[in-house]
């Protein structure tokens, strides 16, 4: 039977107060909020199973060079997180001639979660099929029958999918967690933008009411003064009359602010995120950032700070979509009565996952930065890696 197909809704459970929260052991948050603690649990982790499978696996009458290639495999595995390609080819001596296979599972399907299927992650399959297949010496691998040859290649794509599979699936996953973590921030957004535009709604509709109702009667009241100065002779009563239209007229002109007032709304707790919040952005976005913000957000315009954080939000969101595993720099400062907003990565360790993206993002900052009387540029740079920069004036 087919499974029915996950809404966006589905992704994201709406919390309600009768739903009771799972509770999670303390040291285990402690350790998830870690990024430190967690790779070096993992090393550790790595280190323990490559011990346990060459101690227990390695015979009694082992030749002495195949317990040392298989022993030497295990260093490797503190290796794997930086660079898992040499990881892979610093196992396989060991799995080839020796028993360290988990060894070189283990830094194969590292190898996977970082470089998904490039060149590097079909290599390192390839030498561990190889190391699974082909028997040493060899004069073992040429004593085996044909079914035998089959079975050990049968179990040699077993041996070497299996870890590729289990690391591809671990990148995914945590590229499909990023984006339902920004598809939830998302619709928090949208739910204050719909309740601010619900105020915004009630503003105009009193506005409207005010408008027609009070400024209607109170310029009957300007136009009966007018009048009444005009047709009097009494000096008295045409001083009080010109007085109740002078009044009627002031009072109709703060009547148009008001109405203008209520007409545009606006709460200081519905306010833009502007530069202040972009630490608390880069602190959120999963990427490796060097930040660096060199203005004063007090002395910048609201359009001009908006802008700056949105630069910063849309490239970093590029950053996560199409240069996984990338460092990244954000640099927001003040030049000559200009802001100037530069977002930069480094070439990609990773391949894309392949996630959809609306084109939209770089055009609109453009348009945005053409407005307000800046400009922009984005491109890729020499070393491989991409570049955002914005200009935005702090005067007109």
């Amino acid at each position: 039977m087919a499974a029915p197909a996950l809404s966006p809704d589905d992704l994201v459970p709406a919390a309600t107060p009768s739903e009771p929260r799972r509770r999670v052991p303390s040291w285990y948050a402690a350790l998830r909020a870690n990024r430190r603690a967690r790779a070096i649990s993992s090393d550790v982790l790595a280190v323990v199973v490559a011990v346990l499978d060459v101690w227990l696996v390695i015979p009694e009458n082992a030749p002495g060079y195949s317990i040392w290639l298989s022993w030497a495999a295990v260093p490797a595995m503190l290796l794997r997180r930086h660079v898992p390609f040499l990881a892979v080819l610093l196992t396989i001596p060991g799995f080839f001639a020796g028993w360290a296979q988990l060894a070189a599972m283990i830094a194969l399907g590292t190898l996977a979660r970082r470089r998904l299927l490039d060149w590097r992650t079909i290599t390192g399959a390839v030498l561990v099929w190889l190391s699974r297949f082909v028997l040493w010496p060899w004069s073992e691998f040429l004593a085996l029958t044909w079914r035998q040859h089959f079975l050990d290649a049968l179990y040699g794509v077993l041996v070497a999918g299996m870890p590729v599979a289990i690391g591809m699936l671990i990148s995914l996953r945590h590229e499909l967690a990023t984006r339902i973590r920004q598809l939830a921030r998302s619709r928090e957004r949208e739910q204050r933008l719909h309740a601010a535009a619900v105020r915004s709604a009630e503003r105009a509709k009193l506005a409207r009411e005010m408008h027609d109702v009070v400024s209607h009667q109170v310029t009957l009241i300007a136009m009966q003064a007018g009048a009444l100065k005009v047709g009097c002779q009494d000096d008295e009563t045409r001083d009080a009359a010109e007085t109740i239209r002078t009044l009627s007229t002031r009072t109709l002109e703060e009547l148009r602010e008001l109405v203008g007032v209520l007409r545009s709304g606006g709460d200081e707790g519905d306010t833009q995120p502007g530069v202040e919040e972009i630490s608390d952005l880069v602190h959120g976005s999963d990427v490796a950032v060097a930040l660096a913000i060199d203005a004063a957000p007090e002395r910048l315009p609201a359009p001009v700070s908006r802008a700056a954080y949105r630069t910063v939000q849309e490239a970093l969101t590029n950053v996560r979509k199409h240069a996984a595993g990338s460092r990244a720099s954000v640099r927001v400062q003040t030049r000559e009565n200009v802001l100037v907003v530069e977002v930069s990565n480094d070439r990609p360790s990773t391949r894309s996952s392949g996630l959809p993206s609306g084109g939209h993002g770089l055009l609109g900052l453009r348009e945005r930065a053409g407005l307000l009387g800046g400009s922009f540029d984005a491109g890729p740079t020499s070393e491989g890696g991409f570049s955002v920069r914005a200009r935005y004036p702090l005067a007109n």
